[in-house]
């Protein structure tokens, strides 16, 4: 029996070959975790600025999911390039998010070297970004929205892109 503050390992194996999107069973915070942290950080926008990247993987379509043991390599090198106050949670099967200190362009070398330290560690994954600033006014559904369109249009450039978010609401 696992203890409650431990996540369960072999739950978070089962939902990643079962194709579930990564919530509470996982290893990392998942979407639910993330909308609050961006609410929270939200309120301190006037006194800090804070950016939102969702990385994204890139890899050779195969037709299979991408294995746990992929997923955690690149969990443990994004988490390995986090800076002391950044925040990592797992978006969905091919996505991570990061809470970064800073505004966009200040936060940009942090995103370029977690982008970076996720292409050619492991072959046929390379990965891209989409980076959205947080911002008086929006909320954390808005500001998660505008990452993503960025990673879509990051995804369609290719490896090591990174996208920044500055569309009109």
């Amino acid at each position: 029996m696992s203890s409650p503050s431990v996540p369960d390992v072999a739950a978070a194996v089962d939902a990643v070959l079962a194709g579930k999107p990564f919530e509470a069973d996982s290893l990392l915070p998942g979407p639910t975790a993330l909308l609050d942290r961006l609410t929270a950080s939200l309120d301190g926008v006037p006194t800090r600025p804070v950016t939102l990247a969702v990385v994204g993987l890139l890899r050779r379509d195969d037709g299979w999911s991408t294995s746990p043991a992929v997923l955690a390599t690149v969990s443990a090198l994004l988490a390995g390039g986090l800076r002391a106050d950044d925040w990592l949670a797992r978006e969905g099967t091919a996505e991570f998010a990061v809470l970064l200190d800073g505004d966009d362009t200040g936060a940009g070398v942090a995103v370029r070297r977690l982008v970076g330290a996720v292409g050619g560690v492991v072959s046929g994954v390379a990965a891209c970004a989409g980076v959205a600033g947080l911002e008086r006014g929006l909320d954390a559904a808005e500001v998660r929205r505008r990452a993503h369109l960025a990673l879509a249009a990051a995804r369609m450039t290719g490896s090591g892109t990174i996208i920044r978010y500055r569309g009109a609401r």
